[in-house]
């Protein structure tokens, strides 16, 4: 079976190599998740230090190799780049299952931070070389929703194991091992030259200005949605529910990401380049019935799902401006300068929510909420004015 790409057609297996790419670049830290609550008992003599590095350093070290990773991308094959961060994630995976001591776990995370960072970039680099025009925004789009759906199914997993034996946990970190065996249908088929009409070939460097507005603009987003992660948790508390609506209430909120990937195409030909206007009102909305709503599980399902799927319109949309903001050579490049946004957005979006809430003297976990959902419709303003003529929030060639 041959895959239409926009310019040329490559085999099923080769797409669900690139597709399984998508899947591993999901699993960084979600084994940790479900034994932190435990480590005291683990690891009696933990310190808090070593616990922090446990949870801080994979994220740390992700952000360097994505950069260096997108720079090899330009003089190096990125079929041997791929094997190298899917061989190095894969031992850091096993070394979990047999760690038998906090520190070589920490030891293990680093090295697995260090695979997925060459990982990540090459994620969506192997979709903007294999495809171009709206085939690439329905692969990316698929990629994202794969990313989530993998999330969603491995987090629900992990937790099942742990409660078992805390190192089967570390079992999800063996699906680099997948990607290995399907790597080859990648080395057999070559991605075609992007059309000479193409509008990567009308950019002679990467345009930076863009790319640093793609950055700003994917900061915002993501720091706006990471409290639904953080603080929904404190909300369910707050209304009297049960520890497991905190998880199936984030569950839904990844579930909510991905299902616009299916439907990109359908939705950017639905909005034109209103696409992030409406994504983000979206959002905002979502953000603010959380906010300003009691606390029930109906309440909160419907805001965390608006914000999700406002979410999942707008990250796929921002790789694909990115990929079309740089010439071929350098599109790798350019997506994993604007995708370390993200983890940045992750590692820094505890310390924003922490200083806005000391800043204004407040202790209510709905007022980031109301904070960030006001941040998101203050962008759709912005959206709405500028649309027509800024290329980050509104049209695109």
């Amino acid at each position: 079976m041959k895959i239409a790409t926009g310019k040329g057609s490559i085999s099923l297996v080769a797409l669900v190599a690139i597709l399984s790419i998508s899947a591993v670049v999901s699993l960084p830290g979600l084994a940790i998740s479900p034994i932190l609550n435990d480590l005291d008992k683990i690891f009696p003599s933990a310190s808090e230090l070593e616990v922090e590095m446990l949870e801080s350093l994979p994220s740390l070290l992700i952000i360097p190799f994505m950069l260096l990773a997108g720079r090899w991308s330009v003089t190096y094959n990125k079929v041997r780049l791929l094997v190298i961060g899917c061989t190095i994630f894969l031992l850091s995976g096993i070394g979990s299952l047999l760690a038998r001591s906090l520190v070589e776990l920490i030891i293990m995370g680093a090295i697995m931070g260090i695979g997925a960072g060459i990982i990540i970039p090459l994620s969506t680099g192997f979709i903007v070389d294999y495809f171009t025009g709206d085939y690439r925004v329905k692969q990316l789009g698929i990629s994202s929703a794969v990313n989530n759906l993998t999330l969603v199914i491995a987090t629900a997993l992990t937790g099942w194991l742990a409660e078992r034996e805390w190192h089967y946990a570390f079992v999800v970190y063996l699906l680099p091992a997948l990607t290995l065996i399907l790597i080859p249908a990648l080395g057999h088929t070559t991605p075609s030259p992007e059309p000479s009409e193409g509008a990567q070939h009308r950019q002679k460097s990467i345009n930076r200005r863009m790319i640093v507005g793609l950055m700003l603009f994917y900061f915002a987003i993501t720091y706006c949605s990471l409290i639904v992660t953080f603080n929904t948790s404190y909300l369910v508390a707050e209304g009297g529910m049960s520890d497991s609506t905190s998880g199936v209430i984030i569950s839904l909120f990844f579930l909510a990401i991905m299902a616009p990937g299916f439907v990109l195409n359908r939705i950017i030909a639905i909005f034109g380049n209103k696409t992030n206007l409406w994504s983000l009102l979206v959002m905002g909305i979502g953000l603010m019935i959380v906010a300003l709503c009691k606390p029930t599980a109906l309440w909160l399902i419907v805001g965390v799902v608006m914000t999700g799927i406002g979410y999942g319109v707008m990250q796929p949309i921002i790789y694909d401006k990115a990929a079309t903001n740089a010439p071929p050579h350098l599109a790798t490049l350019a997506l994993s300068v604007v995708m370390a946004v993200n983890y940045a957005a992750i590692l820094i979006a505890p310390f924003l929510i922490d200083g806005i809430d000391h800043l204004f003297h407040v202790t209510s976990h709905r007022f980031a909420y109301a904070a960030n959902g006001a941040i998101t419709l203050l962008l759709a303003i912005a959206a709405a004015v500028l649309y027509r003529s800024n290329r980050v929030l509104g049209s695109d060639d």
